[in-house]
């Protein structure tokens, strides 16, 4: 009993590939709805061949979708080809296949959530393969995601062609059914059409990602009002069931994200209207303002109309 192996669970109807096998006898069987069964080695049982031919056996109709779609029907059919090809009975070999007419520059990489790596970068001739590696059918479970880019090459003056990419994330009850001949490589093993079913690459975001721009130039930020008026009750209607610390925040972010864009869309000045009080608001400001190189003076202003209230502020 090997991973890989087709079983059928003895004590209930489920039939699925085994995707791990630990030590004590226990086994994890994978069944066509992608759920995974922890089992005993006792408790399945390996469905040969000749039980198939024998009993005749229907696939779910999912499974001749994934079938048709990804599993070359012959060694000569064209097109684009992953293929896993055995080593011995754990390790396989990791090769693209071109059976094409056509050139392609070929980007892989394995992702880890919001991470990747890059395992191959180069040209891929038409009607030649390339490996990319090996794996362990051991450690099946723990394969990434594996992300492959194809962008044409044009040698000569012709309707261009779009580049595209696949994502493929294996399960079990698709992988070990997909056995075939790889085109071009001629060679017996788990293989999968690719060029197929293809999400077409933007190349313009592709290019915005290559070549970041400068964010702080592309972005435009809105003149604020001349004056601030930072009382509370100007913030929020909710300040009543705010405490105190609550409110000091929410009047500094205020100030913060304000002066921040009168700086940045070129203002000369700016005031704050943070009323008298217990003067705990004007000082965390006046801290503030202290700290800034771009600011060329501030001042407690508008005497006549807030008293000692509000705080103008020159921006260099």
């Amino acid at each position: 009993m090997n991973i890989g192996d087709r079983v059928r669970l003895l004590h209930g109807n489920e039939e699925g590939v085994i995707t791990k096998i630990s030590k004590g006898g226990r086994v994890e069987v994978e069944i066509e709805d992608g759920f995974h069964i922890p089992a005993m080695r006792n408790e399945v049982v390996v469905i040969s061949a000749t039980e198939k031919q024998y009993f005749g056996g229907e696939k779910s109709p999912e499974a001749d979708k994934i079938d048709s779609r990804l599993t070359p029907k012959s060694a000569k059919e064209e097109g684009l080809f992953l293929a896993y090809l055995p080593i011995n009975d754990k390790d396989h070999s990791i090769y693209l296949s071109n059976n094409t007419g056509r050139d392609y520059m070929v980007i892989v990489s394995e992702v880890y959530g919001e991470n990747s790596k890059t395992i191959h970068a180069d040209k891929l001739l038409a009607k030649t393969g390339k490996k990319l590696g090996e794996k362990s059918i051991q450690d099946f479970e723990d394969w990434p995601v594996l992300l492959l880019q194809f962008f044409p090459i044009h040698a000569k003056i012709e309707k261009t062609q779009p580049s595209f990419e696949r994502r493929l994330k294996f399960k079990a009850t698709a992988f070990f059914k997909s056995k075939g001949i790889a085109p071009v490589l001629d060679k017996s093993g788990y293989v999968f059409r690719i060029s197929e079913q293809a999400k077409e690459i933007d190349i313009r975001q592709l290019n915005e990602d290559l070549n970041p721009k400068n964010e702080a130039a592309q972005l435009q930020f809105k003149k604020p009002p001349k004056e601030i008026d930072l009382h509370i009750e100007q913030l929020t209607d909710k300040y009543d069931l705010m405490s105190n610390s609550e409110m000091l925040r929410l009047q500094l972010e205020t100030f913060e994200k304000n002066l921040n864009s009168a700086i940045a869309s070129g203002m000369d000045e700016i005031s704050f209207i943070h009323g008298i009080g217990n003067g705990v608001l004007r000082k965390e400001i006046h801290k503030y303002l202290s700290q800034l190189g771009n600011i060329k003076y501030f001042q407690d202003t508008q005497k006549s109309r807030f008293g000692y209230g509000a705080t103008l502020v020159r921006i260099s």
